[in-house]
């Protein structure tokens, strides 16, 4: 029996919004992950807004800067660590001077990516 072939899912007919920031797309795609943790399936249509990309599309690129060593392991437990913090029910996040300067780090470096690809505006 013949495998069946991919069917690349359609692209969305209507206009779509860039994020205006790295971080406002990190927290975007932290809010996917924990809805699919709680059994969603998230799409780019879903919210207010249609966006450009799916959610798999920012951690595809987070895992392309990880492998050209643009973003160190420590990047991605503080990206995870506060995304997953930020993103939840808890308005009073504090973090330490360390975590901020890794948050910051991998933010601006994600940004110029996520910007070239279009999904940042």
């Amino acid at each position: 029996m013949a495998r069946p072939r991919f069917m690349p899912r359609p692209l969305q007919g209507g206009a779509t919004q860039p994020f205006s920031t790295a971080e406002e797309a990190w927290l975007w795609y932290a809010h996917c992950q924990l809805a699919r943790l709680a059994g969603c399936r998230p799409r780019p249509d879903m919210g207010e807004v249609s966006r450009p990309c799916d959610p798999d599309d920012i951690h595809r690129e987070v895992m392309r800067l990880f492998r050209l060593n643009r973003l160190q392991a420590e990047h991605l437990r503080t990206l995870a660590e506060l995304g997953t913090r930020l993103a939840g029910e808890n308005a009073a996040v504090t973090w330490s001077d360390s975590q901020d300067k890794l948050w910051c780090e991998a933010l601006d470096r994600l940004e110029t990516s996520l910007r070239i690809k279009g999904i940042v505006g």
